[in-house]
C-alpha cells in the first residue's frame, strides 16, 4: 500500500567523505518508523514545478530500531538539482516532505543461503541496513558477504565501522574492492573477480558425480550502477546460479 506524504525534520547531517554526506530524519508524527530493510524512502524537493521532476528516492542505511528516526546516505552528483537542494539548502532542523517506506528490494524468508550484497557507491546503505537487522535480531543465516567496489580508500562509506562488525562476527564479512589504488594487503580491482573467487571455492561435489562441482546456494543482491549490474548478472549465472537468485536495485 502506497504510503502518504508526510513532513520529516532534519535532525542531524554529517559528512561521511568529500562529496557524501548522511542525514538523520524524524517522523515526529510517528511514534516509530517502522520499515523493511533494503526499502527506500521519496523525498519531494522544491526544484521543480513537475512532481515527476521533483521525487528523488534513497535506500534507508540504517536499520528497523523501533525509533522514528532513520539515516539516509547521499553523494552529490555533478549537475543533480536533488543532490545540490540537499548539500546547500538543507539544515538540521530543516522540515522535507516524504514518503515511504516503499520497495521490495528485501531479505529472503527464512535466509537460508550465503548472502552476497555486491554494491558500488552509496549502494553500500541497503546492506548496512540488512547486515545489522540481521545480526542485531539474530536471525538464523548462512555467511554474508559485503562485497563493496570503491575508486580509493576514501571512497569506502562505513569503512570503519564494518570492519569492527567483521571483527566481532564470525558469519559477517567485509571485503571492499578498490580500483584505482595500488595492490597491497587489500583487495583491488572490481566486485566481480571478488564474488567469482568466492563462489569458485565453495563449489561441492555433485551426489552421485564426485567429478562434476555445484555451486553453493546462495543469495545475490545488487546494488549500484546499471553497468555493475547487468555485469554481475550474467557472471553469476555463468557460475551456474539462475535468475531467481539475483536480485537488484539499479542507481543512476
Amino acid at each position: 500500500m502506497l504510503q502518504p506524504w508526510r513532513t520529516g525534520k532534519v535532525i542531524r547531517i554529517a559528512d561521511e567523505t568529500s562529496i557524501t554526506k548522511r542525514f538523520w530524519i524524524q517522523v515526529p508524527e510517528l511514534n516509530a518508523f517502522d520499515f523493511t530493510p533494503g526499502q527506500f524512502v521519496t523525498l519531494d524537493l522544491p526544484i521543480h514545478e513537475k512532481p515527476a521532476k521533483r521525487w528523488r528516492s534513497y535506500s534507508i542505511a540504517s536499520w528497523p530500531d523501533g525509533s522514528n528516526v532513520f539515516e539516509l546516505v547521499i553523494v552529490l552528483l555533478e549537475g543533480g538539482a536533488g543532490t545540490h537542494y540537499l548539500f546547500n539548502e538543507i539544515r538540521e532542523g530543516s522540515e522535507i516532505t516524504l514518503r515511504g517506506p516503499q520497495g521490495v528490494f528485501v531479505l529472503p524468508e527464512p535466509v537460508d543461503r550465503d548472502l552476497f550484497f555486491i554494491c558500488t557507491g552509496t549502494g553500500v546503505a541497503p546492506f548496512r541496513s540488512m547486515s545489522y537487522h540481521i545480526l542485531n535480531k539474530q536471525v538464523p543465516h548462512q555467511t554474508i558477504y559485503l562485497v563493496f567496489g570503491c575508486r580509493k580508500f576514501g571512497d569506502a562509506l562505513y569503512g570503519q565501522e564494518l570492519k569492527e562488525l567483521e571483527s566481532k562476527v564470525s558469519s559477517f564479512r567485509y571485503i571492499p574492492t578498490f580500483s584505482r589504488e595500488e595492490p597491497g594487503a587489500y583487495c583491488t580491482g572490481y566486485v566481480h573477480g571478488v564474488y567469482e573467487k568466492i563462489c569458485k571455492e565453495n563449489r561441492f561435489p555433485a551426489p552421485g558425480d564426485p567429478a562434476l562441482l555445484m555451486p553453493k546456494p546462495a543469495y545475490f543482491f545488487l546494488c549500484g550502477w546499471k553497468d555493475m549490474i547487468d555485469e554481475a548478472k550474467q557472471r553469476i549465472q555463468d557460475l551456474g546460479y539462475d535468475k531467481k537468485s539475483i536480485h537488484q536495485e539499479l542507481y543512476g
